[in-house]
Formats: structure tokens, C-alpha cells, sequence
């Protein structure tokens, strides 16, 4: 029991912390989308390659023998945040952090069904009705009126549109970086090592984009604060705290805990950075909510479950 409990505090905290990238994200308005998502999972994602590093060259045999799931895994580690800070940027630090990571689930289904040939079932399809509902309804918040851009300024049709675009990229990306971590587990790397190189890669394609972009992060203190803060906390530790959660956790109830990501990011938006939703947005908030809940609590086969690894 205490195992299970520092566990759940482990992702309790993780979640809690992924929350707060958004509205961390605004102190530094100066800093573009592409800079922030560059320092926060680049420099994380190699942070957490080198910790890894003994069972990095410990599995080697492995993660060479699933080379393209790994090149895939850091594609798609190096593409997220990419997208995730920009729609967060364009249509508000809610609708951004809710369509990113609410998203990601359907996505997964999705990978499941066309790469594993697993029947999703009349659970799944439930969900993603809802889900999608839910989307449009955010889609809909700039029409109906509130919003923001993640800095108080009001958000046009076009600019909610093209911020829920760039959040199902992310939830896309979301899912496909989790389904390559998965699949390098089973394919015999340890959890640190599948992690390690999953995110070390991503990490590694982002370092040219973060020396392009990367100047308005050393222009001022606060700039400075925020790239760190980013990059160490939420990401670097963020993740630290999320494999160590897995090992004590089946990943059904490590899906339902970090679910509390994007509620900790709409309380935030709403709280301090000043975004006002509307009716619909709140609407396709609730929708998206019971979507997720429908979907975390799904029985798993046995297939899909990664035993817990001393890596």
C-alpha cells in the first residue's frame, strides 16, 4: 500500500506540474512558441537521456533491433510540443492544453486499431463521438464569443480554428510517442531506456531549432526563469516522476490521474491568465471530460500491459 500510494502522489504531482506549462508559457510573451517548446522538451528530453544512460547502452541490443520505432517515437516527441505551444499561443492556454491532451486518447485508439489490429469496441466509439463533440464545441468558443490568446487578448474564428488544428497535431504526436515507448518495452528495453531514447531523440532534433529561436530566452531574467523552469521542472522532473508512477501503477489508474493535466491548465487560464471560455467552450470542456472518462477506465487485455522493469 505504500508503494501504490507514493505512486499515485508521484503522478499526482507529475500531472499537476504539466499543468502549468501554458500559463508559465505567458510570463514570457517575448519568447515564441517554437523557443519554448525547443528549451522545455529539448533540454528535458535530453536530460532524461542522460540519466538513462546506463540502460541505454544496457539495452542497446533492443532499441537498435526497433531502430524506426525509435525514430518514429523521437519524431513525434520532437513534433508535440512544436505543436502544443503554438495552438496554446493562437487560441488560448484552455482550449490549447485540453484539445492537445484530450485528443490523445482517441489517437491512440486509433494507432491501435490500424497498427495492432485491436478491436476498439462500442466503448471507444462512444468516446470519440464525445470527444469529437466536444472539440467542435471549443471550436466554436471564438464564434460565440470569450477565449484568449494566452495573454488576455481576444481570439478570432480563425485563430481557435487553427489553435484546435495545432492541438490534434499535438494529441497526435502525444499518442504516437506513447505508443513507440510502449511498443520498445515490449520489444524488450527497459522502461528508463525506452524513455531514454524516445525522448533524447526528440530532444537531439530540437537542439537546431533552439539555437535558431532560442535568443529572446537570455534577454531578460524572466525569460530566463520561465525557459528554466520549463525545462527542469514540469519536463525534466515531470517525467522522472512519471516512470517512477508507472512502476507502482497499472496504466489504466495512471491514465485517469493525469487526467488532472488539462483541468489543472483550464483552472489556471481561467484563474490567471485572465481567458474566458463561453457556454460552448465549458460545453465541449465537460464533453471532452466524460470522453476521457469513459476511455480511462476501459478494461486493458493482457496483452497491452508493459510489466513494470527495473530499468
Amino acid at each position: 500500500m505504500p508503494d501504490r500510494f507514493a505512486g499515485i502522489l508521484a503522478l499526482v504531482i507529475t500531472s499537476a506540474l504539466w499543468g502549468t506549462t501554458g500559463t508559465a508559457a505567458t510570463f514570457a510573451p517575448e519568447v515564441g512558441p517554437l523557443a519554448i517548446a525547443a528549451v522545455s522538451l529539448g533540454l528535458g528530453g535530453l536530460g532524461q537521456a542522460l540519466v538513462a544512460l546506463p540502460a541505454l547502452r544496457r539495452d542497446r541490443p533492443a532499441l537498435r533491433a526497433h531502430r524506426g520505432i525509435v525514430l518514429a517515437g523521437g519524431l513525434a516527441v520532437f513534433v508535440y510540443p512544436l505543436a502544443f505551444y503554438s495552438s496554446m499561443r493562437i487560441a488560448g492556454v484552455a482550449i490549447g492544453a485540453v484539445v492537445s491532451v484530450g485528443g490523445a486518447p482517441i489517437f491512440s485508439g486509433i494507432l491501435e486499431r490500424v497498427l495492432g489490429r485491436v478491436r476498439l469496441g462500442p466503448r471507444w466509439s462512444v468516446a470519440a463521438t464525445g470527444g469529437i463533440a466536444g472539440v467542435v464545441l471549443l471550436s466554436l468558443t471564438g464564434l460565440f464569443g470569450g477565449g484568449g490568446d494566452g495573454g488576455g487578448g481576444a481570439v478570432t474564428v480563425a485563430d481557435t480554428l487553427l489553435g484546435v488544428l495545432l492541438g490534434l497535431v499535438a494529441a497526435a504526436s502525444y499518442a504516437g510517442y506513447t505508443w513507440a515507448s510502449v511498443q520498445l518495452m515490449r520489444g524488450g528495453a527497459g522502461r528508463a531506456a525506452a524513455m531514454g531514447a524516445v525522448f533524447g531523440g526528440g530532444g537531439l532534433l530540437r537542439v537546431p531549432v533552439l539555437l535558431v529561436t532560442g535568443a529572446p530566452l537570455l534577454a531578460t531574467g524572466r525569460a530566463f526563469a520561465v525557459g528554466a523552469y520549463m525545462a527542469i521542472v514540469p519536463m525534466f522532473l515531470g517525467y522522472l516522476l512519471y516512470g517512477y508512477g508507472l512502476k507502482r501503477l497499472s496504466a489504466s489508474t495512471a491514465t485517469t490521474i493525469t487526467l488532472i493535466e488539462p483541468a489543472v491548465a483550464t483552472v489556471l487560464a481561467v484563474a490567471i491568465v485572465g481567458e474566458s471560455l463561453g457556454v460552448s467552450g465549458w460545453c465541449g470542456l465537460v464533453l471532452i471530460g466524460a470522453a476521457l472518462a469513459i476511455l480511462a477506465p476501459a478494461p486493458r487485455r493482457r496483452a497491452d500491459v508493459v510489466r513494470p522493469s527495473t530499468g
